[in-house]
């Protein structure tokens, strides 16, 4: 059942090369811009892509030139990324859930020339801000929206492929294709950032080949294999591991339409593997145990299609009892490490070689060391170039080949690495201690009874924690979650302790930017927003 892996020197080589080897074979499922699910050979595939190529080319687009993206996972995003890859254009993706300013913001930096739009809405939230907008930028829309868009609308694209000659994107590459290197710019990703504003991370074909090449090694490729993409592409995380992975091993890719849809889609394709964040994971663990099936055999297989190997889990810490759940239900949850900086992945945790509480052993390619301070330290070649027009910045992260993770962490004897904290995010009590408050904030909502946790307590005498409660669970007091934390952090030291909490009426939430795209806690804003009840919960003594 395997197949050989594609190995390239940049992601235009490895688009070619599967477009040469599918041809009639079934590539994607994916919902087309008239509303329909359907099935999408290479060949048709590549069809497509040649006429956004030259879509793009008639709209002005040379190569190393932004072409910025604003939608949700659907057809047109691949269509728009692949043809950028092949042109050379540098492919700008911002996040769906972006403010209209702050999508403008980051067209601005980046000098976009053009700017595709997905929806109406989308188009109506960045329409407030016109007066604003770059005055050569040209707006493609994914539907019609041309009254919004002024004199900056170049097109619908569906219309815009269909006027082009077939083979007219082909001919248009034919100039270009002798000067693609792996360290021609691929993409700049807008890091969402817990602090501070979001820098450009500069990644190059070579940096994301080699990186999707090294991770789809380390598990093999099935021919069999249907991999349902759930995570937005606009991460790193889901283009590198999702998307382009797919594009090294073959198989077949199901992009999900949307969000409400993924159980339905589950028992629809029946996926062989999947990619998702912990918070994904704990639901499908919280629906089960509402319907008390966390000990009946084959529920877990039955919810996710039937034909699941396993998961893999990224972006944010993977609580102990997930691990233990899927694995005891023989649906093995691999835990990988990586940062946007990082193509993604440093490391990444396999059926065959992974251990509770790692996020794995680095991939082929990946070296990685501990400073003297506990600080993860990689070096290789999925390290970004550097952040788009900010050399400062640069610098402050990049010595010698070697990327400063921010993050802190220990390796094993066996080479297998366990994240323990965030540098940057030590909370140091008055008396001196330091305090890794994401490894607790972990233990407290691995509980049932709480979604979210923010630990409080620099430059305090002692901790603190803001706890939003499950949403059925809103009839007790503060003192039971007392009790509760109390219980969870049982093993942990007397300073990690927490001695008291307030209890939140509402999550935090991306709206009012408490949390990133990737659901991390931006503490700063969080304290801030919350200032009175962390004084209140510090006025009968600062000591521990």
């Amino acid at each position: 059942m395997s197949q050989p892996i594609y190995d390239a020197p940049t992601l235009a080589h490895l688009l070619a090369e599967r477009f040469a080897a599918g041809r009639n074979d079934r590539a994607l499922q994916a919902q087309l811009p008239d509303g329909e699910f359907q099935a999408i050979s290479w060949r048709e595939l590549q069809v497509s892509v040649d006429a956004t190529v030259a879509v793009l080319f008639a709209a002005g687009v040379q190569p190393g030139d932004r072409v910025a993206q604003l939608s949700e996972n659907r057809f047109e995003w691949i269509l728009i990324d692949f043809a950028c890859l092949l042109l050379q254009a540098v492919h700008v993706p911002l996040h769906a859930s972006l403010s209209a300013e702050q999508a403008l913001e980051q067209i601005v930096h980046s000098g976009a020339r053009v700017l595709t739009i997905s929806t109406r809405a989308q188009a109506e939230k960045f329409h407030q801000l016109q007066a604003r907008w770059p005055a050569a930028l040209r707006i493609i829309g994914y539907e019609d929206f041309a009254d919004l868009a002024g004199d900056a609308w170049h097109g619908l694209l569906i219309a815009l492929c269909q006027q082009t000659r077939v083979g007219e994107g082909y001919e248009v590459l034919k100039d270009y294709a002798a000067n693609i290197t792996p360290d021609t710019l691929a993409t700049i990703l807008y890091t969402s950032g817990t602090t501070g504003e979001p820098k450009g991370v500069m990644l190059t074909h070579g940096n994301l080949v080699s990186n999707a090449s090294a991770a789809q090694r380390a598990f093999g490729a099935r021919a069999d294999e249907v991999k349902l993409g759930i995570l937005p592409l606009s991460h790193v995380f889901a283009r590198t591991c999702d998307l382009y992975s797919w594009l090294v091993s073959g198989g077949k890719f199901v992009l999900s339409s949307r969000r409400e849809n993924v159980m339905h889609e589950l028992a629809h394709f029946q996926p062989t593997t999947l990619n998702g964040v912990p918070y994904f994971f704990e639901k499908i663990y919280a629906s089960l145990a509402a319907k008390d099936l966390l000990q009946t055999p084959g529920a877990l297989q039955s919810v996710l299609g039937g034909k699941m190997r396993f998961c893999n889990s990224g972006g944010a810490s993977l609580p102990p009892h997930l691990y233990d759940f899927y694995d005891a239900q023989g649906v093995p949850l691999c835990e990988g490490y990586g940062l946007s900086e990082t193509s993604p992945v440093i490391s990444l945790s396999t059926p065959e070689s992974r251990r509770r509480g790692s996020v794995g052993r680095p991939i082929d390619g990946v070296e990685v060391r501990i400073a003297d301070d506990g600080e993860i330290l990689t070096r290789g070649p999925h390290v970004m170039h550097g952040y788009y027009r900010n050399a400062e910045a640069t610098q402050d992260v990049l010595t010698s080949g070697w990327l400063l993770t921010g993050d802190l962490g220990r390796l094993d004897a066996d080479g297998y690495l366990y994240v323990t904290g965030r540098k940057k995010e030590l909370i140091v009590l008055s008396n001196g201690k330091n305090i890794a408050p994401v490894y607790l904030e972990g233990l407290l909502t691995a509980h049932p009874a709480i979604a979210q946790a923010m630990i409080v307590g620099d430059n305090r005498g002692y901790l603190t924690a803001l706890v939003v409660p499950a949403a059925l669970d809103h009839t007790h007091d503060a003192a039971h979650y007392l009790a509760i934390i109390e219980n969870c952090l049982a093993h942990c030291s007397r300073h990690e302790q927490v001695r008291q909490v307030t209890l939140l009426a509402e999550p935090f939430t991306l709206e009012r930017d408490e949390v990133t795209p990737k659901l991390t806690l931006r503490r700063a804003i969080i304290a801030e927003h919350y200032a009175a009840e962390i004084a209140a919960m510090y006025a009968t003594g600062d000591t521990f």
